[in-house]
């Protein structure tokens, strides 16, 4: 198996357990924002920590290699906040669409960073990823300004999901992927810690249960994986497929909340869809 096919199937694998994380952050939703993200950074970093032990994998870092994982974590606990914030104030299917228009800005900063061409094909990607937020955002008939202030914080996450994804990628040749993931999750979580402290609400038995599998599923398992794919191809081809949360986390919310999409929502993910997916399937043409 080729690198690029490795990348895609390790991230194919991630966005099983992503899938998990919108229904749990619901079930949690009792709790504030800040302290749902906190717990679900921390735990990840906790299992992280046992499996490098397990694993006998090294972890530390070198005092000079401090300051641009400050930089990581705070661009990761910025998604997480932005993300779990979003799900409070507007819908799964509008929440996930949004935050997946990522792949964009990712193959912008792809270019900027690594000075990768922007292939002319791309564009039309793009335009059509555009237009899916327009009929997804714009022509919604329930549209609220309490889901427009999610759906501005969706886009906030989707940003810093570029940055985090861009960032996973530089990093692939001098950190092994355990020691660079438990650094970006646990210093995000540290972060996070004046957010989780304000407004503390002590969980219930139950919220600890989701927490726990809010760090281990979505974030153990799904984030990882989804770094590991960064280390073997294009960091926008992996956040295509990661795309796929979308699908798997509105049919979740359906089946376990009773959320039905709209017709909008469900135009606009179709289109958006057939943009990303663009640029894909055209790169695995050009693979063969």
């Amino acid at each position: 198996m080729n690198y690029h096919k490795r990348g895609l199937l390790l991230v194919s694998l991630g966005t099983i357990f992503f899938s998990t994380s919108p229904v749990l952050t619901r079930w949690v939703s009792d709790l504030p924002v800040g302290q749902i993200a906190f717990f679900r950074m921390f735990f990840a970093a906790m299992f992280i920590f046992i499996i490098s032990k397990v694993t006998g994998t090294q972890i530390w870092l070198k005092p000079e290699d401090v300051p641009k994982f400050l930089l990581y974590g705070l661009i990761t606990a910025l998604h997480f906040l932005l993300y779990i914030a979003s799900l409070m104030y507007t819908t799964i299917a509008h929440s996930l669409s949004l935050i997946y228009t990522a792949p964009v800005m990712i193959a912008i900063l792809a270019a900027l960073f690594f000075k990768e061409p922007l292939p002319r094909y791309k564009y039309w990607g793009i335009f059509m990823v555009i237009l899916g937020i327009i009929i997804l955002a714009g022509f919604e008939p329930m549209l609220t300004r309490r889901m427009i202030f999610g759906d501005i914080m969706a886009i906030g996450s989707a940003l810093s999901l570029a940055l985090y994804s861009i960032a996973g990628r530089k990093e692939r040749d001098y950190y092994h992927l355990f020691q660079y993931v438990f650094w970006v999750y646990f210093l995000s979580a540290v972060f996070l810690i004046p957010a989780a402290i304000k407004d503390f609400i002590l969980p219930t038995p139950k919220n600890w249960v989701f927490l726990l599998l809010l760090g281990l599923l979505p974030t153990t398992l799904g984030h990882t994986l989804y770094n590991a794919g960064l280390r073997y191809t294009h960091p926008a081809y992996v956040n295509l497929v990661m795309t796929q949360e979308i699908t798997g986390g509105t049919l979740l919310g359906y089946f376990l909340l009773g959320e039905v999409p709209g017709k909008s929502s469900i135009m606009g993910m179709v289109i958006m869809f057939i943009g990303l997916f663009q640029v894909l399937q055209v790169e695995s043409l050009e693979k063969n």
